[in-house]
């Protein structure tokens, strides 16, 4: 499994739940008290995030970490 496509579906999954909840790029970084720039090279895979990182954007989207992560175990290239 390539890390990059991992990354991708990552990044992907929370850019979707930012959009249903109609939030911005910025209003996450704000609520996740993290850079917008952190957030837009997250959605776009080119950041591996750690651990509290998702925590604090989950928390942010009001969601389980759980949603983000689920299933990328089983994305097959």
């Amino acid at each position: 499994m390539k890390k990059d496509h991992l990354l991708s579906a990552f990044g992907h999954k929370v850019q979707e739940v930012r959009r249903d909840k109609k939030l911005s790029q910025e209003d996450l970084a704000d609520l996740a008290d993290l850079d917008r720039t952190y957030i837009s090279s997250m959605e776009r895979g080119k950041r591996n995030v750690s651990l509290l990182n998702i925590i604090k954007v989950a928390n942010a989207l009001s969601v389980s970490p759980e949603i983000f992560v689920k299933g990328l175990g089983d994305i097959n290239e």
